[in-house]
């Protein structure tokens, strides 16, 4: 589905390096990363919002400089900024960027806010952050798309909205022909739905993998502070002090036998990114992980 090659962006102070990833069809691509590491803008890289400064993307095998019509067709997005026009009511967007989409369907579109209790008479300029999202999550799968691009679509979402959310996402790849690509700092939602996560950070894609290999690759371990110390220095990524315990992110070995008196557990998306980016923290060249 997704194939970025070498993919780099210069833009206003910014660098966005080396970007190389495959997304296969019938999965979700959770991006995280610290603010300004580089997920909007490679999520606008996607889109054609922003044109590559070196490096390419390929989507089902296309070009953006070859298809892009074609290309546009399939993707539907959820992004932070306001894209709509203030003064229409929700049914005039929809009428007036559906044209543009060969697949758009009016009567799913409705159907959609109406499910979202979303009212197609308020003007989209009078909605809330939460509900300018949950418009656009909505024109977004009203013209059918193959890929979802999606740029903190939870953020504004109460617990009960977030959790409908989830569900339409997972149903929305379960045939095994679409995508999607979610940047967010709600982990959480990834811990959930994510088959692969991109961890940006300044501008370089320093982690990529499936869940399952992320799984099999770390622990967080737990312990009095000699038994932490005792771990194999090697496989050792970040230790963190505490009063009355230590922790510890391990590279895991299947062959490892941890001492019982020890808790283990796979590190939850959160404490994984925060691990990493305090082992890291100050220093330069690769990227510890």
């Amino acid at each position: 589905m997704i194939v970025a090659e070498n993919l780099g962006k210069q833009w206003k102070g910014f660098s966005l390096q080396n970007v190389t990833f495959q997304l296969p069809k019938g999965y979700i691509l959770g991006l995280i990363g610290e603010n300004g590491a580089g997920k909007t803008t490679l999520l606008k890289l996607l889109l054609n919002v922003y044109v590559p400064t070196e490096g390419e993307i390929l989507l089902d095998g296309r070009r953006y400089q070859q298809e892009e019509e074609k290309i546009k067709q399939d993707i539907g997005f959820v992004m932070q900024e306001d894209l709509f026009i203030p003064g229409f009511t929700l049914e005039e967007n929809g009428d007036y960027y559906g044209k543009y989409y060969e697949r758009f369907s009016k009567g799913q579109f409705l159907k959609l806010l109406h499910q979202f209790t979303l009212n197609e008479k308020d003007r989209f300029g009078k909605l809330s952050k939460g509900e300018k999202l949950k418009f656009q999550f909505a024109f977004a799968l009203s013209h059918k798309p193959r890929l979802l691009i999606l740029d903190e679509p939870t953020a504004n979402f109460d617990r009960e909205f977030r959790a409908q959310f989830l569900k339409l996402i997972t149903e929305f790849i379960a045939d095994g022909e679409k995508s999607v690509v979610m940047a967010t700092h709600n982990t959480q939602d990834l811990d959930q739905i994510a088959d692969y996560i991109g961890f940006l950070h300044q501008g370089k894609m320093v982690l990529f993998t499936d869940r399952k290999s992320l799984e099999n690759r770390y622990r967080i371990v737990q312990g009095e502070r000699y038994r932490i110390k005792n771990l194999p220095k090697q496989d050792c990524i970040y230790i963190e002090e505490k009063k009355y315990s230590w922790k510890a992110l391990m590279r895991h070995r299947r062959w490892r036998n941890y001492e019982k008196e020890l808790e283990v557990h796979v590190p939850t998306i959160e404490e994984l990114m925060c691990c990493l980016l305090k082992a890291n923290e100050g220093k330069r060249g690769e990227f510890l992980c």
